[in-house]
């Protein structure tokens, strides 16, 4: 929107001139973190107070840690200033006219609004388990079959005109269209690899990847800070990769592919770190306020929208292993007493408690330690990505 605005204000007078630093994208990137940031340390305290008096209140199951019950009452659902920080942050300095910017928006929002009605039975009907898995990932996969159905084309093509040309011309030849190699699954620390992945290929990756990367982050919010520093630090690192692709010189050179319009991500992704760290500022140990679904879900398919379009999936699953790791920690401990409980008629465990940030509380650790360094693994996983762009 403001870029708009320059451009009109530098056509009205030659004193205007100044306002064509809103054309660079660092620029935009920088200011959309800062407004996002002031946005969120002044609207924090009303927000708080506002899901205190609605008795808006994070209930503690039952089985939970003993340590956390005390935290019963902790205003929740604080992810919707997170979510408003971002969506404002980004309609002010990034290009409208952008189709990446929107997908993303949407996905996040949509996302945003399956877990703010999950949080919405928890804290208004009381029910600690909130919506239930079956219908939660049902949304869930209609969000990113839609998502991926539309990246599928705007991977390869610069506008929607085009887009919806290539959705027909698939349609028409019987579903058997290849994709160009950039939409290929690339590989890091391998120099111009891309493996075909085909339409269907590109669908069921793009699906598993937006509802993964949702999910595992919401199963990693368990814990004061835990989630939301790594999403800053991934969503950061992302947002270089975005600036990368979209730069047809820093691409060639880097042996990347070009993908004109996903560089504007990076004010999405800039956005999103400054809410973050806005909202880290009431969350942290002791936290006032939780993010909740509505902002774990969407924050989590977020990042795995940006990784598809930056064509980084991989990348995203280094940089994002705490994450991984959490889901799978769940899987294997549910899968494990399953199997163990029909086998045996006694349900048996891997680790002490899932998710992962669990376990380690169980086995001593104080829950400060837990975020901490899970933040600082996260910081060197981030860098192990980032050293890709050069390491190819």
């Amino acid at each position: 929107m403001l870029i708009n605005l320059g451009q009109w204000l530098q056509t009205l007078s030659p004193e205007f001139g100044f306002f064509r630093v809103f054309q660079y994208l660092t620029f935009r990137a920088v200011m959309a973190a800062l407004t996002a940031l002031l946005m969120g340390l002044v609207a924090g305290p009303i927000v708080i107070r506002r899901l205190a008096a609605l008795k808006i209140g994070q209930p503690i199951r039952e089985y939970a840690m003993q340590t956390h019950l005390s935290k019963s009452g902790t205003p929740t659902m604080g992810g919707v200033l997170i979510l408003l920080c971002i969506a404002i942050s980004t309609l002010l300095w990034a290009d409208l006219s952008n189709r990446f910017v929107w997908i993303v928006l949407l996905v996040t929002l949509g996302f945003g609004a399956i877990g703010w009605a999950d949080d919405w039975r928890k804290v208004v009907h009381k029910d600690p388990e909130g919506m239930r898995s079956r219908e939660k990932y049902l949304w869930q996969s209609a969000i990113g079959l839609i998502a991926a159905l539309y990246l599928v084309f705007s991977i390869s093509e610069s506008s929607n005109l085009k887009v919806m040309g290539l959705f027909v011309s698939w349609v028409q030849s019987g579903f058997d269209v290849s994709l160009p190699p950039k939409a290929g699954l690339l590989l890091p620390f391998v120099k111009e690899v891309s493996y075909p992945l085909g339409v269907f290929g590109f669908v069921v990756l793009t699906y598993l990847v937006i509802v993964g990367s949702s999910n595992a982050v919401n199963l990693t919010d368990g814990l004061d800070g835990l989630a939301i520093m790594p999403v800053v630090m991934v969503g950061s690192a992302l947002g270089v990769f975005a600036y990368v692709t979209g730069s047809a010189v820093y691409s060639k050179y880097l042996f990347f592919p070009h993908i004109p319009g996903s560089g504007e991500l990076m004010i999405f992704c800039a956005a999103m770190a400054g809410s973050g760290l806005a909202f880290l500022w009431f969350n942290t140990h002791p936290a006032q306020v939780f993010m909740g679904d509505v902002g774990a879900l969407a924050l989590g398919a977020a990042l795995g929208t940006i990784a598809v379009i930056v064509r980084q999936e991989i990348v995203l699953a280094i940089m994002g292993g705490i994450f991984v790791v959490e889901a799978l920690s769940v899987m294997l401990q549910v899968s494990y007493f399953k199997y163990t409980k029909k086998r045996f008629g006694e349900g048996r465990r891997i680790l002490k408690m899932a998710p992962l940030h669990h376990h380690f509380e169980k086995s001593g650790w104080k829950e400060t330690q837990v975020v901490v360094r899970f933040w600082i693994i996260t910081m060197l996983l981030c860098l192990v990505g980032l050293s890709t762009l050069k390491l190819r």
